[in-house]
């Protein structure tokens, strides 16, 4: 039967239909039946004596897409509404995780305790953090420090010589700075990413196998997608994001890729995580993707494996239990 779907979004304007995972979902679900509707987080509200509110837009596709394809959806209609009467709220807004992320997350927790079916579930998106949620699972992931003392990274660059250091809510690969055994421009870096030690960051070990890509495992459901896309740097760059220049090849699981998904798949599907994007550069598991994770696009058209299916599948199943 079809439902109707509430895409919290950036600006439709915004989305590049060329490369776009919320695209790819909405045409999937177009496509089964399914009626879209849309809003931004900004437009949200609850007032007391009513539930929370949405000024959302219906659209229909048009059939267009592509690179600097604009007109590739319709409004239908324009209203205010309940989420809870949308059947599915799904949050696609991407980072950065700033305070009004965190914010929408609570208006969405409070239209769920008003019957909202809200996936990702918005208390697991604010209890895992996409650079902190590693944190649980240690066995997987490469020597870290999480720290907001200048110190502290001087002594982790001292014995690991070779390290990254990154803000812990930046996407796109912003903010990522490579210090080499040399250690030129750490306190500089240090500086600039800890304010004096107001801001706390994130410090690792360099991972040569960055060489080979960020490889961006997706999850759906508790299963891994069989294929990754692997964000290989291009140039001089140490960062592979796609945003960052980087070159997205898809391949097939590794046997490490498959045994760090199949771990933390159930785990984070268990507590409302519905799709997750796991980091992971060679054996090492890097981050936790959950606001928005991407790479649809790019795996569908490389290996023929219908990603925006199998996650408008589980979703549908979701929406059955």
């Amino acid at each position: 039967m079809p439902k109707t779907l509430l895409f919290i979004a950036d600006p439709l304007e915004s989305f590049k239909t060329h490369k776009d995972s919320t695209f790819t979902m909405m045409r999937e679900a177009a496509r089964r039946g399914h009626r879209l509707l849309a809003c931004e987080p900004r437009q949200m509200h609850w007032q007391r004596g009513g539930p929370v509110r949405a000024a959302v837009r219906e659209i229909v596709l048009t059939g267009r897409s592509g690179y600097g394809v604009h007109d590739w959806f319709e409004t239908v209609t324009e209203r205010t509404m309940p989420l809870h009467e949308a059947d599915a709220v799904l949050m696609r807004k991407d980072p950065p995780f700033d305070s009004e992320f965190f914010y929408a997350t609570h208006l969405l927790s409070q239209a769920e305790r008003e019957g909202a079916r809200v996936f990702n579930k918005p208390s697991a998106l604010r209890e895992h953090p996409e650079k902190l949620a590693i944190l649980e699972f240690p066995q997987f992931i490469g020597p870290t420090l999480v720290t907001r003392s200048a110190a502290d990274v001087r002594a982790f660059h001292a014995e690991h010589r070779d390290i990254i250091c990154k803000p812990l809510d930046g996407m796109g690969g912003m903010g990522i700075f490579r210090v080499g055994a040399d250690g030129m421009n750490l306190g500089a870096i240090v500086e600039t990413l800890n304010r004096d030690g107001a801001t706390t960051l994130m410090v690792q070990k360099y991972l040569p196998a960055i060489r080979d890509g960020d490889k961006r495992v997706l999850v759906i459901g508790g299963v891994p997608v069989p294929f990754s896309l692997a964000r290989i740097p291009q140039g001089g760059e140490v960062r592979g994001n796609l945003a960052a220049g980087g070159k997205g090849v898809a391949r097939p699981l590794t046997e490490r890729d498959r045994e760090i998904a199949g771990t933390l798949g159930p785990i984070l599907a268990a507590r409302g995580l519905l799709l997750v994007g796991l980091d992971v550069i060679g054996d090492s598991l890097t981050e936790i993707n959950v606001t928005s994770p991407t790479c649809f696009r790019e795996i569908l058209d490389q290996t023929g494996c219908d990603v925006p299916a199998l996650f408008v599948d589980a979703l549908e199943a979701a929406l059955a239990s």
